[in-house]
């Protein structure tokens, strides 16, 4: 496996300034924002397609720092009920799945969508559980209506293009969990799996060495996340994990993301990287920060370290099975 860094949170730097920064802290690939929710700072998706200099150029910069690109990323709510932001949000995926195509990068992140609870829905409706009944109708009619015509055809124009998908399964979108992420891929085709992003697993309750042993049934690991989280005992035991609060609220929550480390030891981790190993994931293991206590370049730098000898741990075992 290798380390790696969701170039995101440095979306204030310069392409190259940002490349020598994190390659200087010793990660070895970057996963890079092209639309949606994490923009395009590092990415003119538009330019880069037009160009085949461009794209050169671009991949240049990232190779001649002895990196490479794990993935493109273009989170977004491709289902959402309202039509402006549902094309926008194709037309950005689509993009992205191109030049990703262009550039040789065989892996894509987003998120599934949510659709409304009809077809004059405004906002989306996440449904979370079968009672009342009007709730199970609504969720059968989002996927029979909505989430599987949408992407059985992505599938299909994700072949085309021969680069996989890997969905971010997130609460809010109609996948969340492995369960809703299998039964996407069974309903809709093989290229598309999951981005592993072990604090939503830890979020809802989810074991996420036990996610992993049941996703790699399937082959569909396809990119992995590190990012924690940490609970507020007193506040969980209150009032559960369901939590609508501001993230900056952290003393009123149950719950924060926190940089790796700082919500689940080592133990925890180095379990996780040694499940995704045994079940063949020898991919990046892509840093991703979310944590409202730390600095961006505390949380990057605290993450490094606290990864570097774990990833290394796992080449070196890899090497002794072989």
């Amino acid at each position: 496996m290798k380390l790696g860094i969701f170039t995101v949170l440095f979306s204030q730097m310069p392409f190259e300034e940002m490349l020598d920064h994190v390659a200087a802290a010793g990660v070895d690939a970057v996963e890079i924002g092209t639309g949606g929710y994490p923009g395009n700072a590092h990415c003119d998706r538009a330019a880069l397609l037009a160009s085949a200099e461009k794209r050169s150029a671009f991949l240049n910069a990232v190779a001649s720092r002895g990196l490479e690109i794990s993935a493109l990323s273009c989170h977004n709510n491709p289902l959402h009920p309202n039509r402006e932001v549902r094309e926008r949000a194709d037309r950005e995926l689509r993009e992205t799945i191109k030049l990703a195509a262009e550039l040789g990068v065989k892996t894509v992140v987003t998120f599934s969508g949510c659709p409304g609870e009809s077809e004059h829905s405004e906002n989306p409706v996440w449904v979370t559980c079968p009672w009342p009944e009007e709730y199970s109708r609504v969720l059968e009619w989002q996927w029979k209506e909505k989430v599987i015509p949408y992407w059985t055809e992505m599938n299909r124009f994700a072949a085309d293009h021969g680069v996989r998908i890997a969905i971010e399964a997130h609460p809010g979108f109609v996948v969340y969990n492995g369960e809703t992420l299998l039964r996407l891929r069974e309903a809709c085709g093989e290229q598309i799996g999951i981005n592993f992003d072990p604090s939503h697993m830890f979020w809802q309750g989810i074991d996420p060495v036990e996610a992993v042993h049941a996703l790699a049934q399937h082959a569909c690991i396809f990119h992995v996340h590190a990012k924690d989280t940490g609970f507020n005992k007193r506040n969980v035991a209150r009032d559960g994990v369901l939590d609508t609060k501001p993230y900056r609220e952290e003393l009123k929550r149950a719950w924060i993301f926190r940089t790796v480390g700082y919500g689940h030891g080592q133990e925890t981790w180095a379990d996780l990287l040694s499940a995704l190993q045994m079940n063949g994931y020898d991919g990046v293991i892509s840093i991703e920060h979310e944590d409202s206590l730390m600095s961006i370049e505390e949380g990057f730098q605290k993450a490094v370290s606290f990864l570097r000898p774990l990833v290394i741990r796992e080449k070196l075992q890899q090497m002794w099975w072989a």
